[in-house]
């Protein structure tokens, strides 16, 4: 076994004995939407392939899987015009102080026009755009002053600052963590729901895409940028695939959001079980150095096509 498999076997053994309050504590946070350019630089290349394959790029109600260390991507996505935005988390890292000064700096990013963050600033932010300029053609100089205005942008701070209180205005925000029900809101109110890097990590999978089909509106669609390495848990970027389950359930301890381990193959056999229609599959290849005869049993299955994806974007809608 490598270094890594050892590091990864002591912190599932903490993980496993210590408070999940005080857990989150020592914990470094997820390591994400830290920056307003982090966050303008991801709303906006949903939105970017989201307009090239033809799907709604005004959307009203909006939903995010797993925000992390702020509601970044939200409050762009609030800014650039969406009105209702609920986020769901497993544990709370996202703090006011936070959203706060991120809010403030991805107003002068939309006010500016700035371009979109490309790989020299975010080398591991995907989906990849054909271009970086920003995306006049989908938010045009007409509709964005109109969501900058003074009163507008009030409203959106207003909600921030009261996160799930009933208030008169139309701008709402909801962030609930952790959630356990899908009836948490209501079957077919949203247009469009969106994760970054995060449907790898979480337990109840096909549950998890069943719950997004129902949320959704018919004609809405989800926009998912999903991580299939190893994330340092091996020293090979698919070796997670060789540990076997005792060693992976230790690894976890408590942390049931660690990996999933599911590869490209079983989210789209899960997404069109759900219900969906893929519109858009663009797979990450890199190269695998592991021999098939050390995969575990659980994944003896994975084609070639897995064992050298390790990434993927996909949208998919609900039919109409």
């Amino acid at each position: 076994m490598n270094i890594k498999f050892y590091i990864a076997l002591a912190k599932g053994i903490i993980a496993g004995y210590i408070p999940a309050g005080l857990y989150r504590l020592v914990s470094k946070g997820t390591g994400g939407t830290i920056s307003a350019r982090y966050s303008y630089s991801i709303w906006l290349r949903h939105l970017v392939m989201a307009y090239k394959n033809n799907l709604p790029t005004q959307p009203d109600t909006i939903a995010e899987l797993g925000p992390g260390d702020s509601l970044g991507i939200g409050l762009a996505a609030l800014i650039s015009g969406v009105n209702k935005y609920y986020a769901f988390d497993v544990i709370k890292y996202a703090d006011n102080q936070r959203n706060i000064k991120i809010f403030d700096d991805l107003i002068v990013l939309f006010r500016k026009r700035e371009k979109i963050p490309d790989e020299t600033e975010f080398p591991e932010i995907k989906p990849y755009l054909e271009s970086y300029e920003f995306p006049t053609h989908i938010l045009s100089d007409d509709h964005l002053n109109l969501m900058l205005k003074n009163d507008r942008i009030k409203s959106i701070k207003n909600a921030l600052l009261n996160t799930g209180k009933t208030h008169s205005d139309k701008i709402q925000i909801s962030y609930f963590v952790p959630w356990h029900n899908s009836n948490i809101i209501k079957e077919a109110s949203v247009d469009m729901i969106y994760s970054q890097a995060v449907l790898e990590h979480v337990e109840y999978l096909e549950y998890i895409y069943e719950t997004l089909y129902r949320w959704l509106k018919p004609g809405g669609f989800m926009s998912h940028q999903i991580d299939f390495k190893s994330h340092g848990l091996a020293s090979e970027w698919n070796g997670h695939w060789t540990y076997s389950d005792f060693a992976w359930k230790i690894m976890r301890g408590k942390r049931s959001y660690l990996l999933n381990r599911e590869p490209h193959s079983k989210h789209i056999e899960l997404i069109h079980k759900a219900g969906f229609e893929i519109i858009c599959d663009i797979q990450y290849k890199n190269k695998s150095r592991i021999q098939k005869k050390y995969l575990k049993s659980k994944f003896k299955y994975l084609s070639d096509d897995d064992l050298t994806t390790t990434g993927a974007f996909i949208q998919a809608v609900k039919k109409r």
